[in-house]
């Protein structure tokens, strides 16, 4: 039988791989509530949805059909809106009898999980977060050859992750940090949550540079040491990457060899969705480790450039 969907944040970025899960998947939107009333795009997926731009009035709008029964009810509450806004989402889900899908940083401090757990077992209800890059069939297939991997000696990682944004993001929610957390939260969490999965628990972690538009580090895994550079300034693109178009720029090394995961993102979001439907989902333990790393990383103090940066810090010096 179909699930009733409610979503949260449905005009921003990350909501249409939401609606086009829940359509895939075979469910139904029934309501949905965002500040900014250019959401046109739900027509592409839904028909009839209850659309709210005030949070009050979708409160009262889901707590109505929870109370007409559970074929009326919303079943799941899907979750786009902006970082800060995730835990108290979350806890509407639960407090209107629904489960929670989230998306990263399902909350911006690890003591907000031990809430949610808390609640979790108080409602009898889920919360699940969206992991993607776990489903992802190159990177399973990683992970079951490094498993089967036997060495002595830990494996040299670089992550480089360059997005380019203009000066609307530091203006924007995304910009601030007690609101997105920071770079290394708001676009770089779900590499971090990877890397973890790929190499086991943070054993050490320093930052080296932290400003509003570039950050970079090093980390030591169980099974790996990493140096990572994110940055939404379009002046770190490597060169040539801006002459072929690009304005993104995306590279995970091991060992020297690049990990090639630049396609079968479509789709990711939906087998997400079916984890979740099926009983399989990422929940919030699956989420601690990353989110305590982000937070760490949020909380340090840079140290500036040594022999275990990454080599684009060169450039700033």
């Amino acid at each position: 039988m179909a699930k009733n969907f409610a979503i949260t944040g449905v005009g921003g970025y990350v909501a249409p791989r939401h609606l086009k899960a829940i359509k895939d998947t075979g469910n139904l939107l029934v309501a949905a509530v965002d500040p900014n009333d250019s959401v046109g795009i739900l027509d592409r997926y839904f028909e009839n949805v209850k659309f709210f731009t005030e949070f009050e009035r979708f409160d009262r709008h889901v707590e109505k059909l929870r109370r007409a029964g559970d074929n009326t009810r919303v079943h799941y509450v899907s979750i786009c809106s902006p970082n800060y806004l995730h835990d108290a989402h979350v806890r509407f889900a639960l407090r209107v009898d629904a489960d929670a899908i989230c998306e990263k940083p399902l909350v911006l401090n690890p003591w907000n999980i031990d809430a949610l757990q808390e609640l979790e077992q108080e409602s009898g209800r889920r919360v699940y977060t969206v992991l993607q890059l776990r489903v992802h069939p190159a990177l399973i297939a990683l992970k079951e050859k490094l498993a089967k991997e036997k060495r002595d000696t830990k494996h040299e990682v670089v992550l480089t992750y360059i997005t380019s944004r203009g000066w609307w993001y530091l203006v924007s929610w995304k910009g601030q940090v007690e609101r997105s957390g920071g770079l290394a939260t708001n676009i770089g969490v779900h590499f971090y949550d990877l890397l973890i999965w790929l190499f086991g628990g943070v054993q050490h972690s320093e930052v080296h540079h932290n400003d509003p538009r570039k950050t970079a580090g090093f980390i030591e895994l169980e099974n790996a040491t990493v140096r990572w550079f994110l940055s939404i300034d379009q002046t770190d693109l490597p060169e040539g990457v801006l002459e072929n178009g690009q304005t993104t720029y995306r590279s995970i090394t091991i060992d020297g060899e690049e990990v090639e995961f630049s396609g079968g993102f479509t789709d990711l979001h939906t087998e997400v969705y079916r984890g979740v439907l099926e009983g399989r989902g990422f929940g919030l333990e699956h989420a601690r480790p990353s989110i305590t790393l982000v937070h760490d990383i949020r909380e340090a103090k840079p140290i500036g450039r040594n022999d275990r940066s990454h080599d684009f810090l060169a450039r700033l010096v």
